[in-house]
This record gives structure tokens, sequence and C-alpha cells, in this order.
């Protein structure tokens, strides 16, 4: 009994964030519990998201409201095709007084970084937050500017509109710890959204949801206790195994790369922890596997034409791979 104790103290830090997440933010929020467990695994990873779901579906408010209830800093940037990367970045400007260069930072100095329809941005503004979100930091003119500790990024993009797009390269898109798919929601949640509509209005639902912040100490705890799940020899094997499968599959040309096998590593410990246990099962790699994996393999042409997706070709991938015993 001591022991089991034990073992729920070692992680008691994120169960209270998880279960508190869920409390606070589905005051405001109707019928997006995955996206919002999801958001906060990202966090909790130290990753960042890609989040992909047609407009309307609480993308934006559901990373706002997070933001708020980690107590975190918050900026947004628009994609646009004109967006410059010193918009995001920030520059250096000659002052006539100072007769000096002065750095104004651009909103990537912040905690929570919203970069909506990312897929907007030109190619050029897309490859400026790759040192921002690998290495936490931005060189302008050969100075280097550190980020936070807690920054993470949160791009959102519409899986329908292509026209005036500019799809995310794969090196770009291995910086993603998960990519989310955000469905609609059910009828009676989508009945919820209607009535706070109407008591409230859209505007006014984050305003006066009042929502009781979580404390920077138990972030930090929550952190450490994620890093301290036991993880067992045979489960390396097996994340390796699912992850080396998607090399060889007949119908995927790309597979998933060493950077995705750690990222499912870290997002499978953070289930692990989310359900209570210092230690990891394979269980918690089957949850992880579809969004650590699914934006890092590219699917054969004759594959799509018969009709498969990534979450249907990683589904086989894991049903043909072998549970450690």
């Amino acid at each position: 009994m001591s022991e089991t104790l034990e073992t729920e103290g070692e992680v008691r830090a994120v169960v209270s964030i998880f279960e508190r997440g869920k409390a606070e933010l589905g005051r405001i929020i109707s019928g997006q519990t995955e996206l919002i467990e999801q958001a906060l695994l990202t966090f909790l990873c130290g990753g960042h998201a890609l989040v992909e779901g047609v407009p309307g579906v609480a993308k934006t408010m559901t990373v706002k409201a997070l933001a708020r209830f980690l107590s975190l800093g918050f900026r947004r940037i628009q994609g646009t095709p004109d967006l410059m990367p010193a918009d995001i970045l920030g520059t250096n400007v000659f002052s006539l007084k100072t007769s000096e260069f002065t750095f104004h930072r651009g909103p990537v100095f912040t905690q929570f970084l919203l970069a909506d329809e990312i897929n907007r941005m030109p190619p050029r503004t897309q490859s400026a937050l790759l040192e921002s979100m690998e290495e936490r930091q931005v060189t302008i003119d050969g100075e280097t500017h550190a980020l936070d500790d807690f920054f993470t990024v949160f791009a959102t993009q519409n899986p329908l509109e292509f026209e005036g797009t500019y799809p995310l390269p794969e090196a770009q898109l291995d910086r993603f710890l998960m990519k989310m798919r955000v469905a609609y929601p059910n009828a009676a949640e989508e009945r919820v959204v209607l009535e706070r509509h109407h008591a409230l209005g859209d505007a006014q639902q984050l305003e006066s949801a009042q929502i009781a912040p979580v404390e920077a100490a138990d972030l930090a705890a929550a952190r450490r206790e994620l890093r301290a799940v036991r993880v067992e020899p045979a489960l390396f094997d097996y994340m390796l195994a699912v992850v080396r499968r998607t090399r060889e599959w007949p119908a995927i040309t790309l597979g998933a790369s060493p950077r995705a096998a750690a990222n499912l590593l870290i997002v499978a410990k953070a289930h692990a922890a989310r359900d209570g246990r210092d230690f990891m099962i394979p269980d918690d790699v089957k949850q992880a596997a579809l969004p650590c994996l699914r934006h890092r393999i590219i699917l054969k042409a004759e594959a799509e034409l018969e009709g498969f997706d990534p979450d249907r070709v990683l589904a086989d991938v894991l049903a043909a791979t072998p549970l450690p015993k």
C-alpha cells in the first residue's frame, strides 16, 4: 500500500495540472477534451504543436485559455503571404538620438506563441521559426537572443484550403512534437457552444471565466516528474521497432526520423504521468504514436489514391509490431 502511495505522489503535479486544466478550460471550451489534453501534453513535454482543423472549432480560444491557465505570456501572429521574418523575430532599429542600433523584439519573445495559419506564411518566414523552435533562441545580425524556457509554439492550419498556401517542408514539420487534428463537436457539445454565445458572446467568454491559474512551481515540478518516469528496456526496443517499421512500410515513401523516436518517448512518458503512473507501458506508446508520427511520414501516391491516410497506415504499423513481453 505504501509503495502505491509513493508512486502516486511522484506524479501528483502532473495529475493535478491535467485535472485542473480540463476542468478550468472546459468551462470555456465545449467538446474539445482531446485538444485540451494534447495541448497540455505538448507544453509539459517542452515541445511545439501543429493544430489542424477547419475554422471555428476553438483552436485559437484553446491556446489563449491554456496560456491564461498556465499564467504564461501570450502573443499571436497571423500568417499572410507578405509576412516577413522581421515581423516575427524583431529587428535592429537605428536611433537618431543615440546614433546606435537598438533591438526591437518581435512577438516571438513570449512564452506562448500562436502562429495562426502558418501555411499562409512564405517559406522564408516559416523557416525563421526553425531556430527559435529548436534552440529557443533568435539570432539577429550575428547576435543571439535567448527565449524563455517555457517558450512554446502552437501553429494552426486549415486542412481544406490550398490556394495561397505554402505547405510546411519536412524539416519544419519534424520540429513539431505533435500534430493535433481538431474535429467538429458533437450535437450536445455544439448546443453548449450556442448557449454560451447567447449568454456572453464570443469575446467575453474568456474574460468572464476567471480561470484559476497554476503556480510556476507546479509547472516545474510537473516537468521533473515527467522526466523521472521509468522506461523498461523492452519498451525502448518496442518504440524503435515502430519507428523503424515506418521506414520499411510498403505504403510509406518517407518514414519517421530519429527525432520522431525521441519525441515518441517523451510523449509516451507524459501519457504515463497523466494517468498517475511513474512507469511506462505499451499502451502509452500506442496513444502517443499517431499525434507524434502522423506529420513525419509521407505516403506513396498510390496509397493515397487507394484512400489511405497517415493515421490509417500508422494503425496498421502498430498492429503489425509485436508487443514487448
